[in-house]
């Protein structure tokens, strides 16, 4: 296999790397690797209203809470939000592989936070300094051509970040909730955390933390009507149907039920259709192959 960036090598000189495949190695986590290809970000009303939201709470530097369902695109719309997919791809551990700050970087001024599921202390008071100097460091980087925090003081104690995302919130012990409180007290930053149903709820027992939030914000499942409208973009209609279009409608309808306008869900279903239709040379929608495709998950049963 020919190599992907034959210009850097951990290996030295006439080695061959076998020591990698004695098992004590793990993860070489420089850089995130690549998302697999996937249709176009759907710009939903839920995410306007997130946008809406995080920028209300990036403006007033206030703490913003959300909340929502499994599924209903919370992490998507944040990561969109923030760029964080872009922001992965254009770090890389050697300098001279930086090529332009991505655009949404720019714009956002955010970083973007995910807690492990065992989350300590230690690794939060590491973490979100890292995350949100990181993003004041590239900003830096893009407007002045140098990253030089004695010159440029604004980038010092990520004063140039505007916002910080912490998903996942819900895995943060009251010691790690009260490290976030502090982080935000030490720095002109707003903060949002994204949790499940019921966050809301365990939040108003720390009471310190509890009364900095400024902001609530639920992000809601689609509607049925916006629901179809994005899924008639996704599969357009075939103009010469013989049936007058009535078994595409058909099919639309039933994703729509079966979804209930569950974001997660439609995307699996969607691409078990995408599957089905493949392997019957098939381009057409009907609803025979939303069923088809509906048996192949758990949803389906």
């Amino acid at each position: 296999m020919t190599p992907t960036d034959p210009d850097h090598s951990f290996l030295h000189k006439g080695e061959d790397g076998r020591r990698f495949l004695s098992g004590e190695y793990g993860e070489v986590n420089s850089s995130a690797p690549p998302p697999p290809k996937r249709p176009p970000f759907q710009d939903t009303r839920e995410h306007r209203r997130f946008t809406e939201f995080a920028d209300t709470v990036r403006t007033h530097r206030y703490i913003g809470l959300c909340w929502g369902a499994p599924g209903v695109g919370k992490t998507l719309s944040a990561r969109h939000y923030a760029g964080t997919n872009d922001w992965e791809q254009w770090q890389s551990p050697f300098p001279e592989d930086l090529g332009p700050l991505p655009k949404r970087i720019l714009e956002a001024r955010t970083a973007f936070f995910t807690p492990t599921v065992s989350a300590s202390v230690r690794e939060i008071d590491r973490g979100l300094p890292r995350a949100c100097q990181q993003i004041s460091y590239a900003l830096d980087y893009a407007e002045h051509g140098v990253v030089d925090p004695y010159v440029h003081r604004e980038s010092r104690s990520s004063g140039r970040t505007e916002l910080l995302i912490i998903d996942e919130a819900d895995r943060l012990k009251a010691a790690g909730l009260e490290q976030v409180r502090d982080y935000f007290d030490r720095h002109t930053i707003g903060v949002i955390l994204i949790g499940m149903p019921g966050i809301e709820k365990r939040l108003a027992r720390y009471p310190q933390l509890y009364s900095r939030i400024g902001f609530a914000h639920e992000y809601r499942q689609l509607t049925p009507e916006e629901l179809t409208a994005v899924l008639t973009k996704r599969f357009a209609p075939e103009r010469e149907a013989l049936d007058g279009g009535v078994a595409h409608a058909t099919a639309i309808a039933t994703i729509v039920r079966i979804t209930g306008g569950n974001f997660r869900l439609v995307d699996r279903l969607l691409t078990q259709i995408d599957r089905v239709q493949k392997v019957n040379a098939f381009t057409g929608l009907t609803p025979e192959i939303v069923d088809t495709a509906r048996q192949a998950l758990l949803i389906g049963h």
